[in-house]
């Protein structure tokens, strides 16, 4: 993409201010108190987070993601989509979300897993018996369908996020849709991922952003939590196909995540 001629006559000025907001930032994550980086802060609060996560036993979340790709050009693009989550432990799960390039439906009643491509009207079902934990893995490593901000609700989560962490800190408070939550950032070999928690009896995550360092211009995602609740309806889980729509086979449902179809080096796989 071509820039306007006046653009380039703000470069310098422009070039100077990521500069001077690293420096600032430097300095100020440098005069920190040395209690607030401590790890273990970090990892208690995050243990926090995750024994309450897993003491609902029904969720429902809705939510705003972003995902940045790099494409071949080095030009940083970023994709937005909304949606929602309902989970009921140990084997119900129904999960929406809505893009400018998708609208995607997938529903498992613990037997059943159906996914539908409500843009095309097409949807796959498929037998998988056990958990929500087990099904998201299954879409993950069989079906390749990645959802960065899944394992925040499953029953494991801190034995999860933290299984490859080699560096944690507190960084502070911040504040996430008019609420104060704790910053913490965690380190591991390919990523960085921050994650903001609501502070005080309800530890629910409010933020979540993972940094892919392995790619070049390191392309992140974001998720939001903007609503979580504790009570569903009374039948959410059974899919109930639109009358013209045609259901086939997984392999041949086509292209079901957040980035259209040919745009590589996406973040947010931690």
């Amino acid at each position: 993409m071509k820039m306007q001629e006046a653009a380039h006559k703000s470069i310098g000025r422009v070039a100077r201010w990521p500069v001077l907001v690293s420096t600032i930032l430097t300095v100020a994550i440098s005069l920190m108190p040395e209690a607030r980086a401590q790890g273990g802060d970090a990892e208690k609060l995050l243990k926090a987070m995750s024994d309450y996560v897993a003491s609902q036993k029904t969720v429902s979340v809705t939510f705003d993601s972003d995902i940045e790709v790099v494409t071949p050009s080095v030009e940083k693009i970023q994709f937005t989509s909304s949606g929602q989550v309902q989970l009921s432990r140990p084997d119900k799960l129904r999960a929406t979300r809505t893009g400018g390039y998708r609208d995607i439906e997938i529903v498992f009643d613990g037997k059943m897993l159906t996914v539908n491509n409500k843009d095309s009207k097409d949807y796959a079902q498929i037998e998988a018996p056990g958990t929500a934990d087990q099904l998201i893995d299954v879409l993950r490593d069989k079906y390749g369908v990645v959802a960065p901000g899944a394992d925040l609700l499953i029953s494991n989560v801190y034995d999860v996020m933290m299984a490859d962490v080699i560096q944690s800190a507190v960084i502070g408070k911040g504040v996430v849709d008019g609420v104060e939550c704790d910053h913490l950032a965690f380190r591991n070999l390919d990523t960085d991922w921050q994650i903001w928690i609501e502070s005080g009896a309800k530890p629910i995550p409010r933020k979540y952003v993972i940094t892919s360092k392995g790619i070049g211009a390191a392309p992140q995602y974001t998720l939001r939590i903007k609503e979580w609740k504790t009570d569903l309806p009374a039948e959410p889980f059974a899919f109930k196909p639109d009358t013209s729509a045609r259901k086939i086979e997984l392999v041949d449902l086509g292209d079901i995540d957040e980035v259209p179809h040919g745009i590589a080096k996406t973040g947010g796989k931690k």
